[in-house]
């Protein structure tokens, strides 16, 4: 019988491709259990492991939340901009974005376009109170557009998106480390490279990330809270899907949870290792801008 040739290995545009296609996959399986704790959960599935829909939010199967619609806003306003993160393109392009009328939407992501509705103004006030994950969850486009970009124009195309509803220290920490994380995820970093190279140093410089011991399960929308959730099970898993049923198994802020893991564990681990049933269970038009436009969104000089 002849052998079955190895699949490819990720390269840089599927890799790509597999973080935008992560967190609507992450959004889709972990919106059912939005709010639910991990003993409920128990109690009603088992184990949450297929994209089935409903939860609080009544989903039809492979309907994405919040997560994926703002990260796909964002994209398209990046892409209408020759590749630049520009603040009111990004406050005009979640002003639409919340004129259609999503499913849901955070109380903090609403204040802030209603800011900008209000003022013109595309990015808030400092606030303590805007420590939630609503700027993390949709920053994947930044940072395939920032791709071989130095820190600090990579933080400067972070804070373009993320103060347009979050400016707070934590939140921006947050895109800090998930930047430098995907970038060298897409570069190809091995996992022990993501923890001992970024992930521990960074906890160790700002304690308030630290994510060794193990934290609580039910991660709320704080994200100190999120971030900790992601990296564990990203770090606790050997596969795209093992990471994201362990992170949206834990309830809480689930759809945001799963779609930030996704977005790394699709980085990481590239197309090949998304189960095909995931793929088919996903809303079909999402699946269609998500499997291509991460690619688009990579500066053409990184692919050459």
């Amino acid at each position: 019988m002849p052998k079955t040739a190895p699949p490819a290995p990720p390269t840089l545009s599927t890799r790509a491709n597999a973080a935008m296609l992560g967190v609507a996959l992450g959004d889709a399986l972990g919106a059912t259990l939005e709010f639910m704790t991990p003993a409920e959960i128990r109690h009603q599935y088992g184990l949450h492991h297929e994209i089935t829909g409903g939860g609080w939010l009544r989903l039809k199967p492979g309907q994405i939340t919040d997560d994926t619609g703002m990260m796909l806003a964002l994209s398209a306003a990046i892409l209408q901009n020759d590749g630049q993160v520009i603040p009111l393109a990004c406050a005009k392009a979640f002003d639409g974005w919340m004129r259609n009328r999503p499913v849901d939407i955070g109380n903090t992501v609403r204040r802030g376009i209603v800011h900008f509705r209000l003022s013109g103004q595309a990015a808030v006030q400092p606030s303590i109170e805007a420590a939630g994950n609503g700027a993390l969850m949709r920053c994947l486009p930044v940072a395939l557009a920032t791709f071989g970009a130095d820190e600090a124009a990579t933080m400067a195309a972070w804070q373009a998106q993320a103060h347009v509803t979050h400016n707070n220290a934590l939140s921006d920490l947050s895109g800090t480390l998930f930047m430098r994380l995907v970038h060298a995820a897409l570069a190809g970093a091995n996992k022990r490279q993501l923890l001992h190279e970024i992930a521990h140093p960074f906890a160790k410089a700002h304690p308030e990330f630290v994510f060794r011991p193990k934290r609580r399960d039910y991660p709320s929308g704080y994200v100190v809270d999120t971030v900790q959730a992601v990296l564990q099970a990203f770090f606790d898993t050997d596969t795209f899907d093992e990471c994201l049923v362990e992170v949206v198994n834990r309830g809480g802020d689930a759809d945001t949870t799963g779609a930030i893991a996704g977005m790394l564990a699709g980085a990481h681990y590239g197309m090949g290792a998304i189960p095909a049933r995931w793929l088919k269970q996903l809303d079909p038009a999402i699946y269609a801008r998500c499997a291509v436009e991460g690619e688009k969104l990579l500066p053409r000089s990184q692919l050459q």
